[in-house]
């Protein structure tokens, strides 16, 4: 579905920090871990897709989204894509004004959507995530999802 060819992160089981000894054992990690989120980097390199495209994009899509990823039932990252202002938008954190649709997905299914592996209506209509606010906006999302594919 938002099946992604040529820019994907290369991500493997097992990457993340390198041993470092004591000292990180003894840190305290981020409360969202957000280094070792797969679904980080996607979002990250999305965003570089709304900063390019962006003032195209509110004049298509004219809604603000938010998406909170969790695991094991916690929200570990959260994202906005706000398409409804200025030149659009894409930052970690709630939605600074009202979101029109917020998704809550479990990150394997929101990583299984992005690669195109899983059909986002299916899925909904499925149960594997939840949205609130104007369901159907969500058709807007999946837009600009395939178009970061392109991208």
């Amino acid at each position: 579905m938002w099946k992604r060819t040529d820019h994907q992160p290369k991500i493997k089981a097992g990457d993340g920090p390198e041993d470092l000894g004591s000292a990180q054992e003894h840190a305290t990690p981020h409360p969202l871990e957000l280094s070792e989120s797969q679904s980080f980097l996607v979002f990250e390199d999305i965003s570089h897709h709304i900063k390019a495209m962006g003032a195209q994009l509110v004049k298509k899509v004219n809604a603000i989204f938010q998406l909170d990823i969790t695991k094991d039932g916690k929200t570990i990252l959260q994202w906005t894509i706000d398409l409804k202002n200025g030149a659009g938008d894409m930052y970690p954190g709630s939605a600074r004004l009202p979101a029109d649709t917020v998704f809550t997905i479990p990150e394997p299914v929101f990583m299984e959507l992005v690669l195109g592996k899983m059909n986002p209506q299916k899925a909904f209509l499925a149960g594997k995530f939840k949205v609130s606010g104007k369901v159907l906006l969500g058709q807007k999302l999946e837009r600009v999802f395939k178009d970061w594919a392109k991208f």
